[in-house]
């Protein structure tokens, strides 16, 4: 070998780029956060139709801290893991919806000055914030499925009854906005079940009806 002769370096070798994201094998996170909201719904739902005296009310609180709340919202958390938007942002907030109704109902106390009605315009202004989220919220389930854009579609009048139930203190709006609660309850439970059923089938079998 010439002394004028340069030898090139070895090659490195090529490395491969890491992933970004690890994907995580996981199940459905979404049967569990529409069971927890149809669930704390049904409940809650019975006593603003005025199936059952308001005296019992108390016994949705628990449930709509833990199940309702802390369950929706670990399950709206495994959404964004999964990276699905839509049921991230739905579980988590109406996870924090049912925790500021426990809240509201049990740590809130109002001025003694405070009159009757003018503590329900708070709760209406609380509810109108929740029914402007919600109407939002369906137009982006309209591109999803039938069964869940159905339970949307009456949720937002579930609210705006009960909005309506709390600014003009007409006790039937409140009364719809219960029944309206009940299709919400069964559509949520409809979604949760389907998509059980479908996922241990391994196939499509419980129709939902895609949008297209």
């Amino acid at each position: 070998m010439s002394h004028n002769t340069v030898e090139s370096p070895p090659a490195t070798p090529a490395v491969a780029a890491a992933p970004s994201v690890r994907q995580v094998l996981m199940g459905d996170p979404g049967p569990l956060g529409t069971a927890a909201f149809a669930l704390t719904t049904f409940v809650l739902s019975t006593f603003n139709a005025g199936l059952m005296p308001l005296a019992l009310e108390p016994v949705v609180f628990g449930l709509a801290f833990f199940y309702g709340g802390m369950v929706q919202i670990f399950a709206g958390i495994l959404e964004f893991f999964k990276n699905n938007t839509l049921g991230g942002v739905a579980f988590s907030s109406y996870g924090a919806f049912w925790m500021a109704f426990w809240y509201l109902n049990t740590n809130t106390t109002f001025a003694a000055t405070v009159s009757a009605t003018d503590k329900a315009h708070a709760v209406g202004l609380f509810l109108l914030g929740w029914t402007i989220f919600t109407v939002y919220m369906t137009i982006a389930v309209s591109k999803t499925h039938n069964a869940l854009f159905f339970t949307f579609v009456i949720l937002t009048a579930a609210f705006i009854f009960l909005t309506i139930g709390k600014f003009t203190g007409a006790s039937i709006a409140t009364t719809l906005g219960g029944w309206f609660g009940y299709g919400a309850a069964f559509g949520a439970w409809y979604c949760s079940f389907a998509a059980v059923f479908n996922a241990t089938a391994g196939k499509a079998v419980v129709p939902v009806w895609p949008r297209s």
